[in-house]
């Protein structure tokens, strides 16, 4: 999923998403664009500015994922955006809960998660 990108170079693909603040890349986003650039995570676009590859956006989308899944397994009542549920619906690891509103992380999501944290060691 992009298990060898770092903290802050996540920090950096998601402030590209988000857009420069003043103009230009923040100190983040530079120190973090040359190796983003060598994965194919990011890549320059015609007018010079940054632009998520589609690698890029699909390491985001299953960080976004792995992240809805931890917070459904701690709290059901945890907001995922509505592509993140859906997609985690469709792969069986969560279910909408019978009152409404929430989630329940499925005997699936939970063996994915465990896997997860067995090869993050």
């Amino acid at each position: 999923m992009g298990g060898d990108l770092t903290t802050d170079e996540f920090d950096a693909l998601e402030q590209i998403v988000a857009g420069p603040r003043q103009g230009r890349p923040s100190a983040c986003v530079a120190r973090n664009t040359k190796r983003l650039t060598g994965l194919k995570y990011i890549a320059y676009a015609k007018d010079g500015s940054l632009a998520l590859t589609d690698k890029g956006k699909q390491t985001l989308f299953v960080k976004a994922c792995i992240e809805g899944l931890r917070a459904i397994a701690n709290d059901s009542q945890a907001v995922l955006k509505s592509d993140v549920a859906t997609f985690l619906g469709k792969k069986g690891h969560i279910v909408a809960t019978e009152a409404g509103g929430g989630f329940d992380i499925t005997q699936k999501g939970r063996e994915c998660l465990a896997d997860i944290d067995s090869n993050r060691k």
